[in-house]
């Protein structure tokens, strides 16, 4: 069965969990919870007109792309309680604007720390000065605080486009948002997540029918485009562990997918393999996840 919950498109596959895994909202603000303060999570929004996730802990607030404007992220940030002058870090995926389009107000305002690759720095334009840049190099790990971060490169047609692996504390959450197809190594780096945001882009028959011109259609289709509903649903149900406990589809688009036909195959995948504790989430471009925590 499919069990509802409350927020976007919040649902369980198979029968429901039990009370003991269990998503939260947020707290206010955070508390003197020190090293064991749960790994909190909230996409902020996902799509193809700005995408941004959140991600703290007891010591570290860092944002995973920017694709929003400053303003945006600042609302976003304040309806799940959190201030975006305390952030420690953005991390950069990739150039496209849906990730990068208020990282330099954003900046400039709250002198933030920005990390994002050496390829990936030379494609970011700036309209005014240009803040200061902590370059990583794709494949390799640094740490935010108590956050370790493993970058992995993607197949997308960007120039340097990664995705992420998030740890603290024995947990484990994995981002990958824009890519073409699942590579080996990709597959590799989402095992043993708790927590998932994968893209789930589109579904082939809407965009094969769609209002698309062809060669943007072969573009989204391509191994440097964008992952397809069928992609995710074979990766669940032939690669995935069936370690995570919440897997949240992302970057949807909205003239060539449904929420609704995301779901199904997600949750038709996940069926299949008996993960009958795993929530499936579906990302919104207007509105901000459940706060997640592991």
């Amino acid at each position: 069965m499919i069990e509802r919950a409350l927020g976007p498109a919040l649902l369980w596959c198979g029968t429901a969990p039990d009370a003991g895994r269990h998503w939260t909202l947020p707290a206010k603000r955070h508390v003197g919870i020190g090293a064991l303060a749960a790994l909190r999570i909230c996409t902020l929004g996902s799509g193809s007109s700005g995408n941004a996730t959140f991600v703290a802990t007891g010591e570290a607030r860092v944002l995973f792309d920017a694709g929003f404007s400053c303003r945006q992220i600042q609302l976003r940030l304040a309806a799940i309680g959190e201030d975006y002058t305390t952030l420690d870090a953005v991390v950069i995926s990739h150039e496209h604007s849906d990730h990068v389009q208020g990282l330099e107000v954003l900046a400039r305002k709250t002198g933030v720390r920005v990390l994002v690759s050496q390829p990936t720095s030379e494609k970011l334009t700036w309209k005014k000065a240009a803040p200061a840049l902590e370059i990583f190099e794709a494949g390799r790990e640094f740490e935010i605080g108590d956050l370790a971060i493993e970058t992995f490169t993607v197949s997308h047609d960007a120039v340097d486009p990664v995705g992420f692996c998030v740890r603290q504390g024995g947990r484990k959450l994995s981002i990958a948002t824009d890519l073409g197809y699942m590579t080996d190594s990709v597959r590799y780096h989402l095992l043993d997540s708790d927590l998932i945001v994968l893209e789930s882009n589109h579904d082939l028959e809407m965009l094969k029918s769609g209002p698309y011109p062809w060669d943007l259609k072969q573009r989204v289709l391509s191994r440097a485009g964008h992952l397809s509903n069928a992609a995710v649903a074979e990766f669940l149900s032939q690669h995935w562990d069936r370690h995570a406990r919440t897997v949240v589809l992302a970057h949807l688009s909205t003239n060539n997918n449904h929420p609704a036909i995301a779901e199904m195959d997600a949750c038709g995948a996940i069926d299949s393999v008996r993960a009958n504790d795993t929530r499936v989430v579906v990302a919104s471009q207007a509105d901000p996840t459940p706060v997640f925590e592991l």
